[in-house]
């Protein structure tokens, strides 16, 4: 649900059902797509949203049988992203993203795209709009790739001259509308876009924040937020981005301790950052919204003596100092840290922040609430009007 208005629809209808096993024609089974055709009469519904991904066959079938727009999952997070990618990056890999998913649903409908081309001049095999449409998407691909590459590079020399200069870097990520640009705003005063939505920006931003003589300056970045079933393109479109996380010092897991599926959802971005080859980096656990949750700021360890979660309020700033004391205690614990910070040129106090080149990722702001799109079933959200 909270996808779909977050994508601008107004979810009229819910229906869900049970299968073993997707239908190779209709996802869903004819029968339940005649129950989905009903509602889309009886209701005047416009879009058909599916919270699973669809395949090419069932998405064409399923809009010949219902006669309205049909979505999935993937095509709907696309749609958010390319709604709220701001900065130059950001656009560029949505932009690769959704042609990257457009490639495999060339076929939809379209029956120009059977059709050779002829006339003076274009006589013989020719070739079909299909695979004209497919040349094109891919010089497009390829063109945006080069140019990702591009700020992928200047990207790694703004890194190397971090590492130069021995800053410990901190990276936060968590499932979106878990609260961690409300989080990075409390820590770094950066005044980040914050909104109760998902995928409220996308642009990775990152501060240098001065946190005492013995660490000096640390550099916090607010980076992608994730979400169940994040669809692969995005992962793929988005790696440059990501690298910002590869290579963080320390990863702040940001957790709506207040989310009834806060295991699950710690569970999605564990998987996530596996992925992308970010599970080896050292995490402290920061359960946000313990306002909500009813829980008091505190510091847990591990049997190691290790500070393992932090219980924070964002919003109310409670445990904020507790939080700036564990990322000092992980920086000094960091290889190498006995030197690092005593070059005696580190004097920012907390307001005075020195912005640092952005970098451009799905950061969100705080975590998904529980419903139908937190279920396993089978789902499908019958759209606007």
């Amino acid at each position: 649900m909270l996808l779909s208005r977050s994508a601008g629809a107004d979810p009229i209808s819910t229906i869900t059902a049970k299968r073993s096993s997707p239908d190779s024609a209709y996802f869903v089974g004819s029968g339940k797509a005649d129950e989905i055709g009903d509602a889309v009469v009886n209701d005047g519904l416009e879009i058909v949203i599916f919270n699973h991904a669809l395949s090419p066959a069932q998405q064409r079938n399923l809009e010949k049988r219902l006669n309205v727009r049909v979505l999935d999952r993937t095509s709907l997070i696309l749609d958010i992203f390319a709604q709220r990618a701001k900065s130059h990056e950001g656009k560029l890999q949505v932009e690769l993203a959704q042609l990257q998913h457009l490639a495999t649903r060339l076929i939809r409908g379209w029956t120009h795209l059977e059709r050779q081309k002829g006339g003076i001049g274009l006589r013989g095999p020719g070739e079909t709009q299909l695979e004209t449409d497919r040349r094109l998407i891919g010089d497009r691909v390829k063109a945006l790739r080069a140019r990702l590459e591009k700020l992928h590079k200047q990207r790694e020399t703004q890194r190397r001259a971090r590492g130069r200069n021995h800053t410990f870097s901190v990276s936060l990520v968590g499932y979106t509308n878990a609260g961690k640009s409300t989080l990075f705003n409390a820590v770094t005063k950066a005044g980040v876009y914050v909104a109760d939505q998902l995928f409220a920006t996308l642009d990775t931003t990152s501060r240098r924040v001065y946190l005492g003589q013995e660490v000096g300056n640390v550099v916090i970045s607010d980076t992608v937020g994730f979400v169940r079933e994040l669809p692969h393109q995005l992962v793929a479109a988005f790696r440059a981005t990501l690298e910002e996380t590869i290579h963080a010092d320390l990863l702040l897991h940001v957790v709506d301790a207040s989310s009834p599926v806060r295991m699950e959802q710690i569970e999605q971005v564990n998987l996530v950052l596996k992925e992308i080859g970010a599970d080896h980096i050292p995490q402290i656990l920061v359960w946000n919204k313990i306002d909500a949750a009813g829980l008091e700021p505190s510091v847990e360890r591990d049997e190691y003596a290790t500070i393992s979660r932090v219980f924070v309020s964002a919003q109310k700033g409670s445990g904020l100092d507790l939080l700036r004391d564990a990322i000092v205690e992980m920086a000094k614990k960091a290889p190498g840290s006995a030197h690092l910070y005593q070059n005696g040129d580190a004097q920012l106090q907390d307001d005075q922040l020195i912005d640092l080149p952005e970098q451009h990722d799905d950061a969100a702001d705080q975590a998904e609430e529980p419903g139908e799109d937190d279920r396993f079933s089978t789902h499908s959200q019958v759209g606007t009007r």
